[in-house]
């Protein structure tokens, strides 16, 4: 029986969805390599596998990532959650989930936080307009 497990991960309003099977250790996002990303957005997504590398030894599994909505940098931290995740439920080892909330949290843990609605009459969500009078 092959392994194949599945995890989400959010970040603003993107939603990233990663497939985990069994395979040599290829990572594709939205169907492109990740080795194909900008250099920092291909560190984002390396720091969990290089963890997971660190304290399981060799990995082999494929990982398919497809990612909705939001910009380059929110699907990135998304697919980095979702990835994070599904090493998680693989390996169900509890030292690699302590290593990876003592590296970041936000590994595991997705950041709630969304842009705020901009206020009625106003054309922004704060800071309301200065008025003179002369």
């Amino acid at each position: 029986m092959t392994t194949r497990i599945i995890a989400s991960g959010k970040r603003k309003r993107a939603v990233a969805r990663a497939v985990l099977n069994e395979g040599s250790g290829e990572i594709r996002i939205n169907n492109r390599d990740y080795k194909t990303l900008q250099m920092f957005n291909r560190l984002k997504i390396e720091e969990p596998l290089r963890i997971a590398e660190h304290i399981l030894g060799k990995l082999n599994f494929d990982v398919i990532i497809s990612v909705k909505g939001g910009g380059e940098r929110g699907q990135v931290e998304a697919a980095r959650i979702a990835l994070a995740k599904c090493i998680i439920n693989l390996s169900k080892s509890e030292e690699l989930e302590k290593a990876f909330l003592a590296y970041d949290r936000n590994l595991l843990v997705a950041d709630v936080r969304r842009k705020e609605t901009y206020k009625p009459g106003d054309s922004k969500a704060r800071r309301k307009r200065q008025k003179s009078y002369r």
